[in-house]
């Protein structure tokens, strides 16, 4: 598992690594059951707190992406097929949202929109 911290973003660095390790089961990268470096070791090879990592496996936990065994660690949860629609859903609301903004800035129509989609989708209508 890769992780990188931008301590430049002004995100904490507690959701850059939820975001990041979501990003990384949605995707596939880190397999079902896959054990996740311990709380410690991540704090140690990323130079932060064990609080910091602590908060964002909580995160993961209660959003269901990971389960933890105790003395054992924490593991990628089985995939939920409503969890990662819901993830993928999210991200496509986000896509969209700046899609509508840049047609807003170009005086694009709704219908111009979708053209574009039918095109890139081969959809075209003749």
């Amino acid at each position: 598992m890769e992780l990188f911290i931008d301590n430049k973003s002004g995100a904490p660095i507690y959701e850059q690594i939820c975001e990041q390790v979501r990003a990384q089961i949605v995707s596939g990268a880190l397999k079902e059951d896959e054990p996740l470096p311990s709380i410690r070791a991540l704090a140690k090879d990323l130079r932060i707190s064990v609080i910091t990592t602590k908060r964002a496996y909580d995160e993961l936990l209660q959003a269901g992406y990971v389960y933890a065994v105790a003395g054992k660690g924490y593991f990628v949860a089985p995939r939920n097929v409503e969890l990662l629609r819901e993830e993928n859903l999210r991200r496509i609301e986000a896509h969209l949202t700046e899609v509508a903004k840049l047609a807003a800035s170009c005086d694009l129509t709704r219908e111009d929109v979708f053209n574009i989609y039918d095109v890139l989708s081969g959809e075209e209508t003749v």
